[in-house]
């Protein structure tokens, strides 16, 4: 293989490694910046793909599949926006609530849909084919559209302004007019959501397949993004590149048998995560969160 092919083999690579952390780091940027938080971002990427492997399988068409994906995590997001914002319960609670209910309910989905334990491969017709010519995604061109259009939505127009004010002062926002738990609900809605499209990119596009295991830590990691992003849709972009290519490049030094014959598989798998983790630890202090972000807001 030449240097160029490699060259171009590691951008593709990195394209689809940072693909789902991107979209839901974007999700989760924008939930937190309406006060909101939701750790539970692993188990809205793993229900959906798997809700998305079911979907495109009964139709063989992959844009049923990651609609039911997207719809599965927006839905999600209701109950989990319902919880917080108008019941007031504690955030933390409700997000580590659909990581567990993910964990076994899909490993039982697996075996009841299919009849295998941990793991299902959905038939060709039902993956998402990639752009042609160049081997990228279509959800890739999506998710930096994705991007540009919420830090847009965030930054220029009114309904951002009312979703960073419900993030920052609450109780200014209500004085004004603004419904505060309606900022918050359809704020998580849109966060998990998104969330729920890099759940069906894992399962039908990138990895083909469900496991019990699909995200295998890429929520945590994309909500290391957020502070790393500062907030920022747009860093967002920028941190979900730096794991990708981490990502891509320790798939092809564990390829080499000369690093093979010294360091474990096992450990070159850190790599990424490694990485990722370093940068966003030397960010810790430098970079501001929304000022009520994860404190239930109830007026007095």
């Amino acid at each position: 293989m030449s240097e160029l092919d490699m060259i171009i083999d590691i951008i593709e690579g990195t394209t689809f490694a940072m693909t789902p952390l991107v979209l839901a780091a974007i999700g989760e940027i924008f939930n937190e910046r309406a006060g909101i938080v939701n750790i539970g971002l692993e188990g809205i990427m793993l229900i959906s793909g798997f809700m998305a492997v079911v979907a495109a399988e009964m139709t063989l068409n992959p844009l049923v599949g990651v609609l039911a994906g997207v719809a599965t995590g927006a839905f999600i997001g209701l109950i989990h926006g319902y919880i917080t914002a108008y019941l007031k319960g504690d955030h933390i609670i409700s997000g580590l609530g659909i990581n567990l209910f993910a964990l076994g309910g899909v490993a039982f989905g697996i075996e009841a849909v299919w009849g295998v334990r941990g793991y299902h491969t959905p038939p060709d017709a039902a993956k998402v084919p990639d752009l042609p010519v160049i081997n990228i995604s279509p959800i890739f061109i999506a998710m930096i559209l994705i991007a540009i259009g919420t830090h847009y939505l965030l930054y220029r127009t009114s309904i951002g302004l009312k979703v960073r004010a419900v993030g920052e002062n609450p109780e200014a926002a209500d004085v004004v007019g603004v419904n505060v738990e309606r900022v918050q609900l359809l704020a998580t809605i849109y966060g998990a959501a998104l969330t729920g499209l890099a759940g069906a990119f894992l399962s039908i596009d990138w990895l083909t397949a469900i496991t019990k295991e699909l995200p295998a830590g890429r929520g945590f990691i994309a909500l290391a993004l957020v502070n790393f992003a500062n907030w920022s849709p747009l860093l967002a972009l920028g941190g979900g590149l730096l794991f990708g290519f981490f990502w891509t490049l320790g798939e092809w030094i564990k390829n080499m048998a000369a690093v093979k014959a010294v360091i474990p598989v096992t450990l070159m798998n850190t790599i990424p995560y490694i990485a990722t983790l370093a940068v966003v630890a030397g960010l810790i202090g430098k970079s501001r969160p929304p000022r009520y972000v994860g404190r239930p807001y109830k007026r007095e």
